[in-house]
């Protein structure tokens, strides 16, 4: 029996008849770029992400960069993020003319740590743009209370986690150390919010294999801010002003189109169930994979957030043999970096080594990430736990 890492055929096959006729209905209307869909779908998104705006634009690649544009960073300004990501993040710092500052991750959660902030912060830092990686939510409370205390933006880069939750009351009551500035109060330290509602902005990729997907290219872009929501409006038509041919910005052409968003608006309804599902594949990969045989680092699901399991990421020693008697079943995996980003020939320029960034690089030889879809039989989850047992028996 074989496991494909990702099948998406199996969650069209329940939602095809409304997915066609909404289809269908945009094809009869005649309406396909920024229209009523759209316009339904970015107030259904606002909703569900407890934000009064939401912007939809042609990619979560271009909701990163015209969020940067949209509050003002661009040439010789400096954004802090981590290496351990898809290169669409630091690709949106560079391609408005700023420069990433990378910091070290966390040893468990794979997120940017916010211990380490704090002294990359310098004259042109203007911006923080955490990845909420995997599916896990990273620690906003303290890298809100450092964006504070420094007066710099918060970009959420939210592509592989919509649906992710953080707590601010867990947070605080975790047990990693807190700082004189983790101790500090804040407004939301009593709440719970979506990943993407707690920066200036949040950034959503619709990318077929997220979360919530569609079929091709898609983003979206959160906020409370009603400033920062008109000009991403006006940056994703050409800076154009008004509905008339007259501009007022330097924008881009990056229009989330109405048969992508009718597709999404029958997805949304799922979404919160189909995560359900992915926990629960992912808590049953847990339970499997326990035992103390089985030198394998699980997931940490933290205190402080919902995971999504957008990817489900164990770390081994043996990951490259482990990985090769897999894919001898049958059993796809990927591995969800290989390279941390300031070890890529493309920022060799930034002056980074081997060994500045130990945490990240470490991760990069370790993780492996494994079939995790809400449709996943639970039978082919035990398939491929056993599989890695017995690898682990045989070596």
């Amino acid at each position: 029996m074989k496991v494909p890492l990702l099948d998406l055929k199996l969650q069209y096959e329940k939602i095809e008849k409304e997915v066609e006729e909404a289809v269908k209905e945009v094809l009869r209307g005649g309406y396909y770029i920024l229209g009523p869909n759209v316009e339904a779908f970015e107030e259904e998104v606002a909703q569900y992400c407890g934000t009064k705006y939401a912007v939809g634009v042609a990619s979560g690649t271009d909701a990163l960069r015209i969020s940067l544009a949209a509050l003002g960073i661009g040439k010789e300004d400096e954004v802090i993020t981590a290496p351990f990501t898809f290169i669409a993040t630091t690709e949106a710092i560079t391609q408005v003319g700023a420069q990433p500052v990378f910091v070290d991750i966390d040893e468990d959660a794979f997120n940017i740590n916010p211990e380490k902030i704090e002294e990359a912060i310098r004259e042109k830092t203007k911006a923080i743009m955490p990845v909420h990686l995997y599916g896990q939510p990273a620690e906003m409370g303290p890298i809100m209370r450092i964006a504070k205390k420094y007066k710099l933006k918060v970009i959420e880069d939210v592509a592989q986690a919509m649906g992710a939750e953080y707590s601010f009351t867990q947070s605080l009551n975790s047990d990693r150390p807190l700082s004189s500035l983790e101790n500090s109060t804040s407004r939301d330290s009593n709440s719970t919010k979506k990943a993407g509602s707690i920066g200036d902005v949040g950034c959503l990729s619709f990318f077929p294999t997220k979360n919530l997907g569609g079929c091709g290219d898609g983003g979206m872009i959160i906020t409370d801010d009603e400033e920062i929501a008109r000009t991403i409006r006006a940056l994703r038509v050409h800076g154009r002003s008004s509905n008339n041919y007259f501009y007022s910005l330097a924008g881009y052409n990056s229009r989330l189109d109405e048969l992508q968003a009718v597709i999404l608006r029958v997805k949304l309804r799922y979404l919160d169930e189909w995560i359900k599902m992915r926990s629960k594949k992912a808590s049953l990969y847990s339970q499997l994979l326990s035992s103390s045989s089985t030198p394998i680092k699980r997931p940490l699901s933290a205190p402080h957030g919902k995971h999504t399991y957008s990817l489900y990421t164990i770390r081994i020693s043996k990951r490259d043999e482990l990985k090769e008697y897999l894919q001898k079943k049958g059993i796809g995996t990927k591995i969800y970096y290989p390279l941390p980003l300031h070890l890529q020939k493309i920022y060799n320029n930034l002056g980074y080594r081997q060994g500045d960034l130990p945490v990240a690089e470490k991760a990069s030889k370790e993780v492996l990430s494994l079939p995790i879809y809400p449709e996943l039989g639970e039978d082919k989850v035990e398939l491929v736990a056993r599989e890695i047992n017995n690898f682990f028996t045989a070596h």
